[in-house]
């Protein structure tokens, strides 16, 4: 019996596997300032060191920018979503950031961009430090709060929704000839990605170079370098590349449900094939764990099937 013909999108593989993602809980900020810089600042600040639930507690990003007259103060904005393991984790991680980074950069303004689901704390943690100052006010239904500060007075909602419902550790590898061609390829599928509103990538410019498996020979190490997809130690330990393959960059998505992650995840691959064998690449590729880490199974063979003719 003949092996079945490979999975082709523009001469790129698709390999028969899946994507293993797991349940989070999410909620979406609305961030604004005076200017679009001071609203990136405070939207970048409030998303440092949020790449991996593993080391930094949660993950988070910049969903997107939003033009002034879409904001609910009528100034330039940007969207962020934080994701974490439960609603218990999110209700602490979120005034803590909102606060050390929100609160404290200049002109800024922090609102809900989540209705419905649990209430996660905003101005209901962070009236506090007006220390009996702060006013609020009750407007369409929703309370905010005016907390005196130095420069002005910060704004906020009072409290944000969040969703149980959300997917964290959907993801796809990039298999290329080079590391130039794996960075490229990686750049164009960040780039369409950031079209899909509920979803985002949260290691840094929305691509990682460590993936990861589960365990270490270390005692205490609950995740280590995949060295089944490291070229340099192809020979030393059994690897899942071809001999042709010396670069490989792994992009990971976290969504508001499942279908804005298989929807990143489908216009990411598309972007990585538009580059093409011609652009040196070789195979998309997925990261699982047999399906024992997560009940959310991205199989790249029926996300893809579409783009393929299939």
């Amino acid at each position: 019996m003949s092996a079945p013909a490979p999975f082709l999108i523009n001469g790129v593989e698709i390999r028969d596997s899946f994507a293993e993602a797991f349940p989070m809980a999410g909620t979406r900020l609305i961030i604004t300032a005076d200017t679009p810089r001071w609203a990136h600042t405070a939207a970048a600040s409030l998303t440092g060191f949020a790449t991996s639930v593993i080391g930094c507690g949660c993950e988070a990003a910049i969903e997107r920018e939003i033009p002034a007259d879409e904001t609910p103060d009528g100034r330039p904005g940007y969207a962020v979503l934080i994701f974490a393991m439960s609603l218990k984790d999110l209700k602490k991680i979120v005034p803590l950031r909102a606060g050390q980074c929100v609160l404290t950069s200049p002109t800024s303004a922090l609102y809900s961009g989540l209705e419905g689901g649990s209430a996660v704390p905003l101005g209901k943690a962070l009236r506090y430090f007006g220390d009996g100052h702060q006013m609020s006010k009750n407007l369409g239904g929703s309370r905010i709060w005016r907390i005196p500060v130095m420069e002005g007075e910060f704004v906020c909602d009072e409290i944000v929704g969040s969703t149980a419902a959300a997917v964290g550790g959907g993801n796809f590898l990039i298999l290329a000839r080079s590391r130039p061609a794996a960075l490229a390829a990686a750049e164009a599928a960040v780039a369409a990605m950031g079209q899909v509103r509920g979803a985002i990538m949260p290691f840094p410019g929305g691509v990682v170079r460590s993936g990861s498996k589960v365990g270490s020979k270390y005692a205490g190490l609950i995740a280590s370098s995949n060295d089944a997809y490291c070229p340099t130690l192809r020979g030393i330990a059994k690897t899942a590349l071809p001999a042709e393959v010396e670069s490989v960059l792994e992009i990971v998505i976290d969504g508001l449900s499942e279908g804005e992650v298989a929807d990143s995840m489908r216009a990411g691959i598309t972007a990585v094939c538009g580059r093409g064998a011609a652009g040196g690449v070789v195979a998309v590729d997925a990261g699982n764990y047999g399906g024992n880490l997560g009940p959310f199974h991205f199989k790249l063979h029926q996300l893809m099937a579409q783009e393929a003719g299939r």
